[in-house]
């Protein structure tokens, strides 16, 4: 599935983020001791992950780096493996900056879901932002008016893997992917929708609607945080 409107000529930016989560958890493997190693144990992993009651003593940078660290090979793999195949159409389809302005609202999104419904889990993975691309190519398609069959199938069948399988953070999956949506839209459905047509205006519309929806996200973290 390919959608084109505003977007990048190449994907740089998904290749960058595939290779930035690679690094930090060939980092994380080599302080933990190797693949059998309880990932804990590393250093960047234990200050990174997300962990409510830390947050709550104002380690608020865990919002953040919990969206680059994985707890296993097969879960960084599958991960960068959906998001090499998913982020390439979105950021094509709405250019390098603006998709990375998607991918951390998703990301602060996912982050604000946890805390609020399920903050004494240790959770981490990029998963949440990927769950925010998958909305926003949704909202892309429905955008190109293309067949949205295909990616409503996508994102049912990640959401009921989510719910059968332990140990998988819904809530970062589902605040990613209203989070991400949410943002896409307002890149590419809310300029057209209050009358700002031309590229100037539009692109000011959209960067509003990313930097109000991270603003967001992050009070919930704040404010959550503060009650634990």
């Amino acid at each position: 599935m390919t959608v084109r409107t505003m977007g990048a000529t190449r994907p740089t930016a998904t290749y960058a983020l595939i290779a930035v989560n690679v690094v930090i958890f060939v980092i994380t493997l080599a302080q933990a001791g190797g693949l059998s190693a309880n990932l804990l144990r590393s250093r960047i992993f234990a200050d990174g992950v997300l962990f409510g009651p830390l947050v709550g003593n104002g380690e608020y940078w865990r919002i953040l780096t919990s969206g680059f660290l994985h707890y296993s090979l097969i879960h960084v793999g599958l991960n960068m493996l959906t998001l090499y195949i998913l982020g390439r159409d979105l950021e094509m389809a709405i250019g390098t900056r603006r998709f990375l302005g998607v991918y951390l609202t998703a990301l602060f999104g996912g982050s604000a879901a946890v805390l609020i419904f399920s903050p004494f889990a240790a959770t981490a993975g990029a998963s949440g932002a990927i769950y925010g691309v998958m909305g926003g190519l949704l909202v892309a398609v429905i955008k190109a008016k293309l067949p949205p069959g295909q990616i409503i199938g996508l994102i049912v069948i990640n959401i009921v893997i989510s719910l059968t399988i332990p140990n998988i953070s819904l809530w970062a999956h589902l605040g990613g992917l209203a989070f991400g949506a949410a943002a896409t839209a307002g890149v590419l459905l809310l300029p057209q929708r209050i009358g700002r047509r031309d590229a100037a205006s539009a692109s000011l519309v959209g960067w509003l609607s990313i930097g109000i929806l991270v603003l967001v996200a992050l009070l919930i973290c704040v404010a959550r945080a503060a009650t634990l």
